[in-house]
C-alpha cells in the first residue's frame, strides 16, 4: 500500500530549466489486485472499447470532434501512477494520470468534496470560456465546461492553458470516487482533443519551454517513477534508444511485427498503441485466449485470466521494427498474496481502427519509453530501451 498520498509528491526541476522530471508515484500490486477483485465482486466495471461508444468511428481511427466529443478511454480503476500538477494562482495541486491514450486535461470543479477541486474564484488567473466539455465513457458521461488558467509541474510555468472544469464524472463510477487521482492529464495528439484544444504538452513546445519535443517514462518495477519533458535521463535506461514511427498522430499507434512465445507467432495483428493509461497488457480476445493457453493461464472474468504462481512459464516477446521486446513470466505477472493474474486481457477494438494492441505499464515498466512529437524533418516515433 502506499505509504503516503500522491498529493505529498513534489514536483522537481532538473537543473535544466528546460528539461523537467514529474515524479510518479505507485500504487503496490497488492492494491492493484485489490481493486481489480472489489470490481469483479461488485460487476461495475466500466465497458472498455465497447462495439456501442468506441471512438473509433473514422478512417484514422479518430473520434468525433465536432463540438463535444465522444471518447470512450478506459476503466481507470486499475491505473497505478499518479503524478501532481497545480493550476490557478495561488497554485491549487491536482494529482493526475498522465495518459498517452487521450488529450485532454480535466480536473474536478469546486462542487466534488471527495477529491482537490478547482475553484477559479480563488484563481486571479482564471479566464472563463464556459464551452461544453462531454467525454462519454463505457458507462457514461464525463462533462462540464473549459476554462483557461496558469499551469504549473515541475518548476515550468504554462499560460492560459486551456483544460476543463468536470462537474459530471458518471462514466467513472467509483473508480473515481474511491481513486487516488484527481483529474486527467492526456498526453495523445491534438487530433483526438475535444475541440481540437492544443495540449499542454504541445503548448510547452509552442512557447519554447522545453528542449526538445519529447517526453519520457521511467515506471519502474517496484519503486515510484518519473516523466520527464523536454529531454531523457540516461540514468533511467540501458543501451540505445530503439525508435518505431507512430503510423497516426492521433495515439501513439505503432506497426507490430509480431507476438511471440515459445517460437511461435500468435497474431497477424499488425498496430499496437503504447498507452500509459492501461495498466494491462491488452489484445484481441481470441488471440489473448491463445497467448494464455500456451503460458498455462486460466479465464477469470472480464477478459482477464489468472497464472499459477510457482509453475514455470515461457517468455512472451512484441516484436517491433524487427526487434523483440521480451517478457519473462516474473515480468508479465502481477501476485498479490496467494493470486496471480496474467497481467494480459482481451479486448476486441472494432474496425476501421483495430483489431490491435495496447502496451500498457506491465510492457512500460521493464522498457524506458521516449514519446516523440517529431519535427518539420523528423515524424513523431516511439523510443524504448530496457529500464535500469
Amino acid at each position: 500500500m502506499l505509504r503516503c498520498s500522491v498529493l505529498c509528491s513534489l514536483l522537481l526541476a532538473l537543473s535544466s530549466a528546460a528539461v523537467l522530471r514529474v515524479p510518479m508515484i505507485k500504487r503496490s500490486d497488492d492494491e492493484f489486485m485489490s481493486s481489480l477483485l472489489h470490481d469483479v465482486h461488485a460487476m461495475q466495471r466500466p465497458v472498455v472499447w465497447s462495439p456501442d461508444a468506441s471512438p473509433f468511428n473514422h478512417d484514422e481511427g479518430q473520434p468525433s470532434v465536432e463540438g463535444s466529443a465522444n471518447v470512450v478511454i478506459r476503466d481507470f480503476q486499475n491505473a497505478q501512477y499518479y503524478g501532481e500538477i497545480s493550476i490557478g494562482t495561488p497554485p491549487q495541486p491536482f494529482a493526475v494520470i498522465f495518459d498517452t491514450g487521450s488529450s485532454n486535461l480535466w480536473v474536478p470543479d469546486k462542487k466534488f468534496g471527495s477529491h482537490n477541486v478547482y475553484d477559479h474564484d480563488k484563481s486571479s488567473t482564471y479566464k472563463p470560456n464556459g464551452t461544453a466539455f462531454d467525454i462519454m465513457y463505457g458507462s457514461g458521461p464525463v462533462s462540464g465546461f473549459l476554462s483557461q488558467d496558469t499551469l504549473e509541474l515541475g518548476g515550468l510555468t504554462v499560460p492560459d492553458q486551456f483544460f476543463a472544469e468536470v462537474n459530471v464524472t458518471k462514466g467513472l463510477g467509483p473508480a473515481y470516487y474511491l481513486g487516488k487521482f484527481d483529474g486527467l492529464f492526456g498526453l495523445a495528439f491534438d487530433t483526438i482533443s475535444v475541440d481540437h484544444l492544443k495540449t499542454p504538452f504541445h503548448r510547452m513546445i509552442q512557447e519554447g519551454l522545453i528542449d526538445e519535443p519529447v517526453f519520457a517514462f521511467y515506471l519502474g518495477d517496484h519503486k515510484d517513477g518519473e516523466l520527464t519533458f523536454g529531454g531523457v535521463d540516461k540514468a533511467h535506461y540501458k543501451g540505445d534508444l530503439e525508435y518505431v514511427d507512430v503510423t497516426s498522430a492521433t495515439y501513439w499507434s505503432v506497426k507490430l511485427d509480431a507476438v511471440e512465445t515459445k517460437g511461435e507467432k500468435l497474431t497477424d495483428v499488425d498496430k499496437a498503441i503504447v498507452d500509459s493509461g492501461t495498466s494491462l497488457i491488452a489484445g484481441p480476445k481470441d488471440q489473448v485466449a491463445k497467448l494464455a493457453a500456451l503460458v498455462g493461464a486460466h479465464k477469470f472474468i472480464m477478459g482477464e485470466y489468472l497464472i499459477s504462481c510457482s509453475a514455470a512459464a515461457p517468455d512472451i516477446s512484441f516484436v517491433l521494427n524487427g526487434k523483440s521486446y521480451t517478457l519473462t513470466k516474473e515480468e508479465y505477472t502481477l501476485k498479490s498474496g496467494p493470486i496471480c493474474l496474467f497481467a494480459f486481457m482481451g479486448i476486441d477494438i472494432p474496425a476501421p481502427a483495430g483489431p490491435l494492441w495496447i502496451l500498457g505499464d506491465v510492457f512500460m515498466r521493464k522498457h524506458y519509453t521516449v514519446f516523440d512529437w517529431g519535427t518539420d524533418s523528423r515524424k513523431p516515433r516511439v523510443g524504448f530501451a530496457l529500464a535500469a
